[in-house]
């Protein structure tokens, strides 16, 4: 197949829209005639097509932090301070993830937010976030992804303020702000 109906087929699974094929052609035990290794071969080839995708888009810094799980310096990111209403916008997808509104100053060295945009009471099924175990450094913490494009975002934690008591922390690299309404 075609790197360009590769993309585009993955583009529509990634939306949810299509099921990943798990192999190619007819017949065969495991029902969809192929194998799961023709599977890692796509695979592989498209999360090659899809970096080099991002690495167009983004610049060295986001792509590090949103597409290789990395984090900016403390005290380093153009959002730290900022406190316009408005909303924050995911840097690869442009999925609206917070509101001005639940920013606060943590003291961390990071945009702190109370709850994602969307969030209704303790339901986040209306947000567009995820959240993921993360061992990395040795210990258990949550990451914060991008629900549309899988994006790192930053982690969250249970010492914010209240009501929520979360704490998410998130790089200014994988946000796009957009002054006026926070609702």
């Amino acid at each position: 197949m075609a790197a360009r109906g590769v993309r585009a087929l993955l583009v529509r699974c990634l939306r949810g829209r299509l099921a990943p094929p798990l192999s190619r052609g007819r017949g065969g035990a495991d029902g969809g005639g192929g194998s799961v290794k023709d599977a890692g071969s796509l695979t592989k080839q498209a999360e090659r097509i899809f970096a080099t995708d991002w690495k167009k888009k983004l610049t060295p810094e986001q792509f590090y932090v949103t597409r290789q799980k990395g984090t900016e310096p403390p005290f380093s990111g153009i959002y730290l301070n900022n406190t316009e209403s408005g909303i924050y916008y995911c840097v690869c997808c442009d999925a609206p993830l917070f509101s001005s509104e639940k920013k606060y100053n943590s003291g961390t060295g990071w945009p702190s937010f109370s709850e994602a945009y969307g969030t209704c009471g303790r339901d986040e099924s209306n947000t567009n976030i995820l959240r993921r175990p993360d061992n990395s450094l040795g210990s258990t913490r949550t990451e914060v992804i991008c629900k549309q494009c899988n994006a790192h975002l930053g982690h969250v934690f249970d010492d914010g303020p209240a009501p929520s008591g979360q704490r998410f922390c998130i790089n200014s690299v994988s946000l796009n702000f957009r002054p006026g309404s926070s609702q």
